[in-house]
């Protein structure tokens, strides 16, 4: 089994990396501030909105809690907010609604020189603080819930659609383009209810505090963490290709919908990249990512005009799926440091392991689990286990597969680390790479065990592979009973460059 100090300290980790991603408290407060002093402007007694009741809300990935810190130190925080009027359609046009709250910035001089050009279907207001974030407001007013009812969408997230301003179509469409940011909010949280309530109420109890007490922006889910690793993954392989980068709404429904409230970080993204593309339906050969809260709107509606956005979006998922895994194997802080710096950002991996005291020196083990996030891998440290005879630098991929035979039966595949097999039964590995020839193969075969150790068979010794299929098979069977695990070392130049990780097999 996985050890449990070591399976934590990963956690810890990748935690530490999202706390880096994260908007800080204190410019979260700031923030907050700052749009709650928009909303009292805009709707304070004297203000010509002021019988319309304005509703002010945060929305987006502020709302959500998945902010992603930019890249660069001189890009800029995207708050956005809603700017709701109690109005209906008769009573305002787009237009008139877009200019009543215009007008009501413009008429405060700090507002007026802080507001940006007129967005399409926002004003912006460029904060120009050490928070470095610009707030895009958007005006709208209440929507008819009716017809979302009639579409399967709850009431409770249905009531809160809103209906929105668009200055590019209003000359040729009257129809009201329309959304519900807070539905998809509520949406978004009963996703992960479960363990964002059992969050709360532990933080509740280690602050002596009722649970209402407890903000909900002090509690951060495994799927809010791995929304934010996946958009920081996401912003670094796209930084030459901003056109076709998947957008942050499509990555966090398809994340949302395969959470399963998983309690672990990895685990939850092990979880989710396996299940995102079982949410991106063909509809009338058209990709689609529903809207949970519309199921009218397709978030992947550009998709269809742009096919390579599709192909790439897919292409992401599975480079995010590899880089984790390559990355999450490494022993040696110096390599880890690399290959998680090279997808996530180097200066948010260094500060991370600095914060856990992880000194980035080569060779050095981490002491960490060799789990992959999407193998059944485990770490075990045993004596007569040989260290590896080549300097480790990684950076390519191996995995071993595996199937047994029994008296004459045909063969079946195993996973590692799965139900315990009988004695005598042949086990079968293949291990299969992505390093170019020519290179060497190297297995390690590790038994454990008191009828391993009584017959001096415990083994652990790192030998060459041979010349069949290029080493890359390799043949054993089940003597001892015990915990046993074989792995494979691909050598080219004298640098192992891919390392599998233990494949285990139990023997009952």
């Amino acid at each position: 089994m996985l050890d449990i100090a070591l399976k934590e300290r990963l956690n810890s980790l990748l935690q530490y990396i999202t706390e880096e991603l994260d908007i800080s408290e204190t410019n979260y407060k700031l923030a907050e501030q700052h749009y709650q002093a928009v909303g009292k402007w805009l709707g304070s007694e004297d203000s010509p909105l002021a019988p319309f009741q304005p509703d002010i809300y945060p929305q987006g990935s502020f709302r959500l809690g998945t902010v992603v810190k930019p890249i660069s130190g001189d890009d800029e925080y995207d708050i956005d907010l809603v700017c709701q009027l109690g109005l209906t359609r008769q009573q305002v046009t787009q237009r008139q609604l877009k200019q009543v709250v215009g007008d009501r910035l413009k008429a405060n001089k700090t507002y007026e020189a802080m507001l940006g050009p007129e967005g399409r279907r926002c004003w912006t207001l460029n904060y120009a603080d050490a928070a470095r974030f610009h707030m895009d407001i958007l005006p709208a007013i209440p929507d008819d819930t009716h017809w979302l009812v009639s579409l399967g969408v709850p009431p409770e997230l249905a009531r809160h659609a809103i209906c929105l301003t668009d200055n590019k179509r209003w000359h040729i469409d009257p129809e009201w383009p329309r959304s519900n940011p807070r539905g998809y909010a509520e949406w978004f949280k009963q996703r992960m209810i479960v363990i964002h309530d059992t969050l709360r109420a532990a933080m509740a109890k280690s602050l002596n505090v009722n649970i209402e007490e407890v903000p909900d922006f002090k509690i951060k889910t495994p799927l809010q963490r791995a929304v934010q690793i996946l958009k920081r993954h996401r912003d670094i392989m796209f930084t030459d290709d901003p056109d076709d980068k998947p957008i942050s709404i499509i990555i966090t429904t398809l994340a949302a919908r395969a959470y399963n409230n998983e309690g672990d970080l990895f685990e939850a993204i092990q979880s989710i990249l396996q299940g995102m593309p079982n949410y991106i339906q063909r509809v009338g050969g058209r990709p689609v990512v529903s809207n949970p809260v519309n199921p009218e709107e397709n978030f992947a509606d550009k998709w269809q005009e742009h096919p390579q956005r599709e192909r790439k979006f897919r292409r992401w998922m599975t480079q995010a799926q590899e880089d984790l895994s390559a990355a999450v194997l490494e022993r040696d802080t110096g390599a880890l440091s690399d290959k998680l710096g090279a997808s996530l950002g180097e200066r948010v991996v260094r500060a991370s392991m600095d914060r856990m005291g992880l000194k980035i020196t080569t060779p050095q083990s981490l002491d960490l689990p060799g789990k992959s996030l999407f193998g059944a891998i485990t770490f075990f440290n045993v004596p007569h286990r040989q260290e590896p005879l080549w300097p480790v630098v990684g950076g390519r991929n191996v995995r071993i597969g595996c199937n047994f035979t029994r008296s004459g039966l045909p063969a079946e595949s195993i996973r590692s680390d799965g139900p315990g097999l009988t004695a005598n039964c042949q086990l079968n590995f293949e291990a299969k790479t992505d390093v170019a020839p020519p290179f060497k193969v190297y297995w390690q075969v590790v038994n454990t065990g008191i009828e391993a150790e009584m017959a001096k068979d415990l083994r652990g010794r790192i030998f060459d592979g041979g010349i069949p299929n290029n080493g890359l098979s390799h043949q054993e069977s089940t003597r001892y009973k015990g915990k046993h695990w074989i792995e494979c070392f691909i050598v080219k130049n004298g640098y192992c460059v891919a390392r599998s990780g233990e494949f285990v097999v139990n023997v009952l």
